[in-house]
């Protein structure tokens, strides 16, 4: 049985393990890093971000047949309504049928048998109680082996398909318009012009951050060119060191780096975007404290 979209949505490939693509919608956008979880500090998993809200359909980021459901409890949000249940969809890759792709916080509409494409509907995506308060919508994927295809390690290394040299300016600031404002999170449209994500230097060399931080400790980044170890700069201060690389990304330490607006500390949460102006999501310490409104220009504060 094929299960077509309802919706008519160009899907982009940005990842691939052994033959097997994942993609992510023109309108959407993605992360390899931005996560506590440890299959996101060992360039094993990918987030897919769709634009829809929480309980709209998710389109597939793969291509295969749906061999296994599962569902499992998560625990309760902290601090918001949560689902009491979250999901592990199982695919048998059709680019390579001896590879199989775990997806994780959709509600399925599909069934163990079902043959899905990019684009189709997947299901309705799910607020776990396994995300922060500010996490938005997403599909977590990896690509796994036949015989381990569900725990939380094991995932096989992933590689970024999509071509970063196409880039815009070096940001010397953060400085720029609140487009979106909730007590969670705020989404800032930065000065200048940038395209992808928010640029870094590592020894000079041009990257993508793609990074939850400070509060993971780690990020990763996303280079234009063969990776390299060193210091990492944003708006010329150091913000961490490059630890480990695979394939064109790496994965960097925090420093001691602390970033604020109006004087109260905040968290960055940053992502990469395939098609659509990047945006910085600024986190604070809890929601509402930060007391901001769209259309407000801010200036985000790094302090190394």
């Amino acid at each position: 049985m094929i299960l077509a979209s309802s919706t008519e949505v160009r899907m982009l490939p940005v990842a691939i393990s052994d033959d097997v693509k994942i993609y992510c919608p023109e309108n959407g956008r993605f992360s390899f890093f931005n996560s506590p979880y440890p299959a996101h500090h060992s360039f094993s998993a990918i987030d897919i971000y769709p634009s829809g809200r929480f309980g709209h359909i998710a389109p597939s980021p793969v291509s295969g047949v749906i061999v296994g459901i599962r569902w499992v409890e998560c625990p309760s949000g902290r601090g918001f309504k949560s689902s009491t249940h979250d999901c592990v969809i199982i695919v048998r890759s059709s680019e390579n049928p001896k590879r199989l792709i775990k997806i994780l916080h959709v509600d399925p509409i599909v069934n163990v048998g079902d043959r899905i494409e990019p684009g189709d509907d997947l299901g309705r995506l799910i607020r776990s109680g396994f995300f922060d308060f500010w996490t938005d919508p997403h599909i977590h994927v990896e690509v796994r082996k036949p015989s381990d295809p569900i725990r939380a390690r094991g995932g096989l290394q992933l590689e970024r398909l999509m071509d970063l040299h196409d880039h815009g300016d070096l940001q010397d600031g953060l400085k720029g318009l609140i487009v979106k404002y909730k007590p969670e999170y705020s989404l800032i449209d930065v000065y200048g012009d940038i395209k992808f994500g928010l640029y870094v230097e590592v020894d000079g060399e041009l990257g993508v951050l793609d990074a939850g931080i400070p509060h993971y400790g780690r990020f990763g980044i996303h280079m234009t060119s063969q990776p390299i170890k060193g210091e990492v700069m944003l708006c010329g201060k150091k913000i961490g060191i490059v630890r480990s690389i695979h394939a064109n990304m790496c994965i960097a330490e925090c420093s001691d780096v602390k970033f604020s607006v109006n004087g109260k500390n905040i968290g960055l949460s940053l992502y990469t975007y395939p098609h659509l102006k990047p945006l910085i999501k600024i986190v604070p310490k809890k929601p509402g404290t930060l007391n901001l409104k769209e259309s407000q220009e801010v200036t985000i504060n790094i302090e190394p």
